[in-house]
């Protein structure tokens, strides 16, 4: 590819958009306490945070949004979560 060309992204755009805003909605509605379903399965998503004391036992799953199907599994990096309150 030549620098003169360039790669038209305009026909993924929108639907991108309107998925990130469905995930970062799902994350504050979840970090509020509300509780959710998986979009896929209808099974209810559960919130996986971090241990909150040096005693407690640390999990197999990082701290994220999880289905028990796994459909859906969303990585929370914590301190990105804390900058969205």
């Amino acid at each position: 590819m030549s620098d003169t060309q360039k790669l038209d992204f305009s026909a993924i755009n929108d639907p991108t958009l309107a998925s990130f805003n469905q995930q970062k909605n799902l994350i504050k509605r979840m970090l509020k306490g509300n509780s959710a379903t998986c979009s896929d399965c209808s099974k209810p998503l559960t919130l996986q945070l971090p241990p909150n004391t040096k005693k407690a036992p640390n999990s197999a799953k990082a701290p994220g949004i999880y289905c028990a199907k796994g459909c859906t599994d969303i990585e929370l990096d914590m301190e990105a979560v804390a900058l969205m309150k």
